[in-house]
């Protein structure tokens, strides 16, 4: 494969191509195949040195050599959630705990939902403005759950107890979460706590709900003590989820820790391999990272391979988002090893690049060899991938081709569904009234984590993102979009 270097005039476009997706169109099923740096800040004690992300951005890719981008999808957004924190405190976030497109997903996509249990492909995008350059945005919807409708749940939570968990925010935290959503659970749900500290202990054996009241008095026996051997704690959640297996139920496992493993197994890599065989049992992983200090790498990586996804909270209105909202109407699945392949047009698309995912490539090859591991989507999820793309001067017709393919999560069954762009259908400039606001939006979102990762932003320094946000925050009731331009400023200052 032939890689070019990105010219000086390419910076912006990779930026925009962070964008997330948005757009209709039809969707069609099938199982066929078918910059300019930024000025470098001064040195602060607040911030990183600007030494290399151990995350490698994705190269620029020549379409005359490689058409084809294929990756697994992932809805994880612990990577915003975290620096979120950091910012606010002050303090400027490591490189390695930046992945852009976990903050273009945290936000709110609007995307249409699909009419049935499958994927909504949306594919958009807009030029910049004088140059053959353009951003990309592929989309992808499941449809929403009524909660009431769904099926059983067999939940085990696993929950750190460590020494460090004793700090403010953390064991109260989830405590109160725990208490929550106990009582949004149905009664046809089972849950079971299981303790870890320097070893591991269950509380609560798989309960129905009908009594509440045993499970809140285990939640109330947590208590602060000793190491973190995260590997027993994880081993035992599987054990008690396995024992209690319904094949009619959602079977989770639910890791709620600081993930500052110190005793037992601390490698993600060995962790895994001590519960592969329950997670390859149709038992997904949901891990919720709390704590001023945090885990980024070993609570991420453990919920990419336990079929799973990361979130991570600092706040008792994140939390309650989390435990009252997003867990109830997800605790399905709607698609198993989901999977993203993007074919561009050499004819119109000179080179591209996929901002993000670095951590979740795949060969093109793997994307219908249905034994290779995708992602695990929910109802209601929105994917986005952003893709910056050198157009060829003049050029018209089919840009691109997004299709995703996933498995059904009970038979398995392989299903399809694509969708394609015009090159004129691209908006004329991503920063025009007519282009779509959250388009706009997952491009500032998206140019700045690369600007926290690897001190530059695509042509764009911080006050100009901070100009574009404050714009956007303005005309915006989503207050995500306020908290955005107000990080922004926060870093201005603590740079």
């Amino acid at each position: 494969m032939r890689i070019r270097p990105l010219a000086v005039g390419t910076g912006l476009i990779v930026l925009l191509a962070v964008a997330a997706c948005g757009g209709s169109g039809s969707m069609s099923t099938s199982d066929e195949n078918a910059p300019q740096h930024a000025q470098q800040p001064a040195a602060s004690p607040y911030r990183p040195a600007p030494t290399k992300s151990p995350i490698q951005e994705n190269d620029e890719q020549d379409t005359t050599t490689a058409q084809i981008s294929t990756f697994a999808l992932d809805v994880d957004t612990a990577s915003y959630g975290y620096a979120r924190r950091t910012l606010q405190e002050g303090r400027w976030p490591a490189p390695g705990e930046i992945r852009p497109e976990e903050w273009v997903n945290a936000f709110r996509q609007d995307y249409a939902q699909p009419p049935d249990d499958g994927f909504a492909v949306h594919v958009d995008g807009a030029k910049l403005p004088g140059r053959d350059e353009a951003v990309l945005r592929v989309g992808l919807q499941t449809r929403a759950s009524d909660t009431a409708a769904r099926r059983p749940a067999n939940l085990t939570f696993v929950v750190d107890v460590s020494g460090s968990m004793a700090e403010p925010g953390r064991l109260d935290l989830v405590k109160s979460a725990l208490h929550t959503l106990l009582d949004q659970l149905a009664p046809g749900d089972q849950v079971s706590i299981v303790a870890f500290d320097d070893a591991a202990e269950v509380l609560a054996s798989m309960t129905p709900l009908t009594a509440r009241g045993e499970l809140k008095s285990a939640v109330d026996r947590l208590v602060v003590d000793g190491g973190t051997n995260l590997e027993a704690g994880l081993v035992a959640g599987y054990e008690e989820a396995s024992k209690a297996f319904r094949p009619a139920a959602t079977n989770r496992v639910v890791l709620l820790s600081d993930g500052l493993a110190n005793q037992g197994s601390t490698e993600w890599q060995e962790i895994l391999e001590q519960v592969k065989e329950y997670a390859g049992k149709q038992v997904a992983l949901l891990t919720v990272g709390v704590g001023r200090e945090y885990g980024d790498e070993l609570m991420e990586q453990l919920a990419d391979n336990g079929d799973g996804l990361a979130v991570y909270v600092s706040s008792q209105e994140e939390a309650d988002k989390i435990f009252t909202t997003q867990l109830p109407a997800t605790i399905e699945l709607r698609a198993r090893d989901a999977k993203a392949q993007v074919v561009f047009n050499p004819s119109v698309v000179d080179s591209y690049r996929l901002i993000g995912y670095e951590n979740r490539a795949l060969a093109t090859e793997e994307f219908r060899d249905d034994s290779k591991d995708g992602g695990e989507i929910g109802p209601g999820h929105a994917v986005t991938a952003l893709y910056s793309i050198r157009l060829k001067p003049g050029a018209t017709g089919q840009l691109a081709q997004a299709t995703v393919r996933w498995q059904h999560p009970d038979t398995r069954a392989a299903s399809e569904a694509s969708k394609s762009l015009q090159a004129e259908d691209l908006a004329a400039d991503v920063w025009a009234k007519a282009t779509p606001v959250r388009l706009q939006v997952d491009v500032v979102a998206a140019a700045f984590a690369v600007y926290l990762r690897d001190r530059k932003a695509f042509g764009m320094d911080l006050p100009e993102l901070g100009e574009h946000a404050s714009r956007l925050a303005a005309t915006s009731e989503d207050p995500m979009v306020s908290e955005l331009a107000t990080l922004i400023e926060k870093a201005r200052s603590v740079g």
